[in-house]
């Protein structure tokens, strides 16, 4: 059952072939199995629980809130929970429990879905291996399969097993690691250049990044507001649409976000793949692309043109320009929000009294990694 897609897992629900309870417990059993992981670091168990004994009720009444009522979903712990401790996997907000939830939160939960919990992260969402957090690396699930084991064993020289596991990627290693190790069903990420999809990409699952504006950034608690958008990771394509389809739409909350309203979005049939037409960009077509990565992005085009799609070269001519301004916003916009962090109104204060000025470099100096420093 935890290897169902949202469609099949939510006809099974309401079928009832299986209880909320029943999945819900199955998730919380497979995350203490898979602690290794540290792909979360805080589980729910009594809210998801809680949140299914209501699921059931609703499903015994021919209630059901939506697609994703009674399925369980974890959250990046960048996500405002209210109640339930948000960290940014940092010093600095150790101990902080919002007052509210993020809209995208919110939207999860008005589905019916349930929450098993908070995901592992780099500090703050800024890297791309989920190893920099205070509560220590996260682990792909994929390091403890058969394959990798075997494969290990041979070039392994008496060296401990678990001293060779594999990174997530990241920022969001935590929420990718989650839905790979099947113990929930679909995770929110966030996503600044790449914190979802990356990992997804390590993980062997799916990762989205809606357009900017398409999804409320409300309360997902900022790294680089320019680019910041909350990420989808699923287990398949069509588990991503629905997801999307559940959280996309404006908020008045999010200035940001698209005015007209949003019709839910489904993936559409391409059956006749002639009326396909796949751009591919000559400037991502770089000397530093590895010859693995172009030879599999050849041979996906090529799956595309067998098929009759129609494969042709576009070109992008400020491609160069946008790595400029994205490393320029990303310094100037990491720099200034980090700076709301100086033990005066929340967070993380140090004990040093001698001066504003000593206590502001106290307190950051405790509070955050050397990266953030």
């Amino acid at each position: 059952m935890l290897g169902r897609t949202l469609r099949e897992v939510s006809e099974a629900l309401k079928q009832g072939l299986v209880t909320p309870t029943e999945l819900c417990q199955r998730c919380l059993s497979l995350i203490k199995k898979t602690k290794i992981l540290n792909a979360y670091i805080t589980v729910s168990e009594e809210v998801a629980l809680k949140q299914a004994e209501e699921s059931e009720k609703r499903y015994k009444k021919g209630h059901s809130l939506g697609d994703l009522d009674g399925i369980p979903v974890a959250v990046k712990d960048n996500f405002s929970t209210a109640g339930i401790e948000t960290t940014c996997a940092s010093n600095m907000l150790k101990g902080y429990v919002p007052p509210y939830n993020a809209t995208v939160v919110q939207k999860l939960l008005d589905q019916g879905a349930l929450l098993m919990g908070k995901t592992n992260l780099d500090e703050f969402a800024m890297g791309s291996g989920s190893t920099d957090g205070i509560f220590g690396p996260v682990k792909n699930p994929w390091s403890y399969s058969k394959q990798y084991r075997e494969k290990r064993k041979q070039k392994s020289h008496g060296e401990s097993e678990d001293s060779h596991w594999l990174i997530t990627g990241g920022s969001s290693g935590g929420s990718a690691a989650a839905v790979s190790a099947f113990t929930c069903f679909a995770a929110l990420g966030s996503d600044t250049g790449g914190s979802t999809r990356n990992p997804a990409a390590h993980c062997g699952v799916v990762g989205l990044k809606p357009s900017y504006g398409l999804v409320s950034r409300h309360g997902l608690i900022p790294l680089v507001n320019s680019m910041d958008v909350p990420g989808i990771l699923t287990r398949c394509v069509d588990d991503a649409a629905i997801v999307l389809g559940i959280l996309a739409g404006h908020d008045p909350k999010d200035s940001t976000t698209i005015q007209d309203p949003v019709k839910p979005f489904t993936l559409p049939s391409l059956t006749d793949m002639s009326k396909l037409c796949i751009g591919i960009p000559k400037e991502y077509l770089t000397p530093e692309l590895s010859s693995e990565v172009q030879s599999l992005w050849s041979k996906a085009a090529n799956l595309f043109e067998s098929e009759g799609a129609k494969v042709i070269e576009v070109s992008l001519p400020h491609t160069s320009y946008s790595i400029v301004c994205y490393h320029v916003l990303c310094t100037s916009e990491v720099a200034s929000n980090m700076a709301r962090f100086d033990g005066l109104e929340y967070g993380h204060r140090c004990d040093t009294d001698v001066s504003t000025e000593a206590m502001y470099a106290a307190t950051r100096r405790e509070g955050f990694n050397d990266v953030k420093l």
